[in-house]
């Protein structure tokens, strides 16, 4: 078709539904981890950032098995069934009807989840990270030598299928999450956003399948790797053997690997060795980036995510994909050919270096962001600390001092204060004085940690009063909003929210609080009384809110309510997040692209698999970097955190920038150029010496 084979269609068609498959279940991960797990943001950040290094350290064995026993289509298809099971198995232990047989909302049998989850994640890493270096070298395979055009156009259909699969399964997975299912009772719909992906590489098997008998397949014809690997084995075992002093030195401790691997072969492992060498910091780079999908996802549920319309946590994971598209050809374009019109030798080394930097500031960003954020957060109280609001619910001023002369507050009508800390051994009653009445309350047995509000409405008999316990200890998840309601008219009222009962309330009592979702919709509030029904429609809410709303009075209908804002909603949007995102990807087309390019450079030709190994390698190590850091660091902060990670980056990138001026740049094919040349020559001895030979037996 148009000079391609036809076979390459099903191989791109393979490729964006496999990468949809798996972007789009890792967008939503760490949300699973925290709010269907409940683990605490380090659990789900390790065993993220594990998952995630174990799809990098399984391409090495992927390509193994393909160039050593299977082959490419093989190891393919055998482990894209692997890889759909795993989804399978994932999506399957999202259910959270399969244990919660008591119909609560909760899972009975966490267990049960969590390791249906691992057992889905390892068999999905193992099938990802297995046929990750077998695609697209299977798809190079399908074209003649003289096909090198379309070849190259074909790679960069690759490239696009697999930034589509991303784009477009980023913005669809945190969507399918984000809706309600269930079968007795509606949660977060994680089955839906994990049988989605499962399905989609359901059909990439399929898809890739229905190709078989128009693919090109070449035979396995042993991998390079492993010649490396026993070459630089063999080069120590000899030098350990022959390390008396009697035994001459030799110019390059791989020479030592003579006696049994040819001169060619040694040469080229030096050149893969030198490469690998400068591979050393660049984990610390994957340590920041990766985090893109954990730390950085946690900190948007923090923030407001309305663009006009809601925006979910973890669909800010699209911002790179989308930076990316935008700055490749325009770096390509007009920042590297500017650089040059300076005249500046931008060399790749120091391209990555620049690459690290820019990366390093995106984490500084990340942490004045996070910076701001916290100062949204609610102070909770601490061990051996009470928190208590007065609520003035009257139309008459009061005074409240809390015994024994501890603290005198006044409080104006329909007015509450903040809460206030106190030393709970400290508590002991507190009196209101309201006009010419007094009453007093006793506060001896409140709980250590906790949260309460005090109540109160002046009448003509008296001052009527309630202690509530406010049994809220953080800011609602996910940016949904709470709210909940407090009789302050005289009689008992019942009270619905969008057609829906909430409380029956007796004077002054409050109801428990009540999840609405976040965002910026108005809802119905309905009061009924034995004689008569009014509705207000309530104010809009926000992200990440608390509220204690008191039923007042009805004016012709219309309910009169007052707010009081429990915890206030999240005021940081989440497009501040977009500074450290486009600094972070600067640095990612600076570094990735340049890094692979500067590798492909300095490899010799039948070496490439090994230094893509290698690059893949140091994505998972940097992943095991987050592990080690976020396990052993004792920073409460998560600002401090990231400054951590952009110092250590730093030091990482002014150490590379020291190694990388050590560094002397070659050109593999002059090198073996050379070697051919020298192999045509002793070929031409040989024969000479073969006719020599054969001339002297004649006579």
């Amino acid at each position: 078709c148009s000079g391609f084979p036809l076979s390459i269609f099903f191989i791109v068609i393979n490729e964006f539904c496999e990468r949809f498959s798996y972007y789009g279940m890792r967008a939503v991960l760490v949300l699973y981890f925290k709010y269907f797990l409940h683990w605490d943001d380090n659990l789900a950040t390790a065993i993220y950032h594990t998952f995630v290094a174990l799809c990098y350290l399984t391409p090495i064995l992927g390509a193994i098995i393909a160039d050593s026993w299977l082959g490419k289509f093989k190891t393919i298809v055998s482990l894209s069934i692997v890889y759909t099971i795993g989804q399978a198995v994932l999506s399957v232990g999202s259910i959270n009807d399969l244990s919660d047989h008591n119909r609560d909302g909760s899972p009975d049998n966490v267990t049960l989840h969590i390791a249906l989850s691992m057992i889905g994640l390892i068999l999905i890493a193992l099938g990802t990270g297995g046929i990750k270096p077998c695609v697209s070298a299977f798809g190079g395979d399908q074209f003649e030598d003289d096909q090198e055009k379309q070849r190259s156009t074909f790679f960069s259909l690759f490239y696009l299928s697999i930034n589509a699969g991303s784009l477009i399964s980023t913005i669809v997975t945190p969507n399918l999450r984000a809706t309600e299912c269930g079968i007795h009772t509606k949660q977060r719909c994680y089955p839906l956003a994990f049988g989605v992906p499962a399905v989609l590489m359901a059909v990439a098997l399929i898809v890739f399948v229905v190709g078989s008998r128009m693919y090109k397949k070449v035979k396995p014809q042993g991998n390079v790797m492993l010649q490396v690997c026993k070459c630089i084995g063999f080069a120590i075992k000899n030098r350990f053997r022959h390390r008396s002093k009697e035994f001459p030195k030799r110019e390059h401790w791989l020479d030592w690997a003579s006696e049994k691997y040819d001169k060619r072969l040694i040469a080229q492992t030096k050149m893969v060795l030198k490469v690998l060498f400068l591979y050393i910091p660049l984990p610390m780079f994957w340590a920041l980036f990766d985090q893109q999908g954990s730390r950085w996802t946690l900190q948007a549920t923090g923030m407001n995510g309305d663009f006009g319309i809601p925006v979910q946590p973890d669909q800010m994971q699209i911002v790179n994909p989308i930076l990316i598209v935008i700055m490749v050809p325009v770096v390509d374009s007009f920042i590297y050919p500017l650089i040059k019109k300076c005249k500046i030798n931008f060399t790749p080394l120091k391209k990555m270096t620049v690459g690290m930097f820019f990366a390093s500031m995106a984490f500084v960003a990340a942490a004045l962001l996070q910076v701001q954020i916290d100062k949204t957060y609610p102070v909770f109280p601490a061990a051996g600390q009470t928190q208590i609001r007065l609520m003035n619910l009257g139309s008459v001023p009061a005074t409240v001092q809390f015994q024994p002369q501890l603290q005198s507050v006044d409080v104006a009508p329909k007015d509450a204060t903040d809460y206030m800390i106190f030393k709970t051994s400290q508590l002991q009653s507190l009196n209101v004085t309201a006009g010419l009445l007094k009453k007093t309350q006793s506060l001896e047995g409140l709980l250590q940690g906790k949260r309460y509000t005090f109540a109160f409405q002046w009448s003509g008999k008296g001052i009527a009063s309630n202690l509530i316990f406010d049994n809220v200890t953080s800011k609602p998840e996910e940016g949904k909003n709470l709210i909940r309601f407090i009789n302050s008219y005289i009689s008992t009222v019942n009270i619905t929210l969008d057609g829906k009962a909430v409380a029956l309330l007796p004077s002054l009592n409050a109801s428990n609080y009540t999840t609405i979702a976040g965002g910026y919709q108005q809802h119905t509030i309905n009061s009924t009384t034995p004689l008569s029904s009014c509705t207000v429609s309530s104010k809009k809410f926000g992200f990440g809110s608390a509220y204690t709303i008191s039923i007042n009075d009805c004016t012709q209908g219309t309910l009169n309510i007052t707010y009081f804002e429990d915890i206030p909603p999240s005021s940081v949007h989440m497009a501040w997040q977009i500074p450290q995102y486009f600094l972070l990807t600067c640095g990612e087309v600076i570094f990735s692209v340049t890094g692979l390019e500067f590798s492909y450079s300095q490899a010799p030709s039948n070496m490439k698999s090994v230094l893509q190994a290698g690059w893949l390698l140091t994505v998972a190590v940097g992943n095991i970097i987050v592990l080690i850091v976020a396990g052993a660091s004792k920073l409460s902060k998560q600002w401090a955190e990231y400054v951590l990670f952009a110092a250590l980056l730093f030091a990482v990138c002014i150490i590379f920038a020291i190694m990388a001026t050590f560094y002397t740049y070659v050109d593999p094919n002059e090198i073996e150029a050379k070697f051919d040349e020298q192999e045509k020559e002793d070929k031409k001895d040989q024969n000479d010496c073969e006719k020599e030979a054969e001339t002297d037996s004649k006579m």
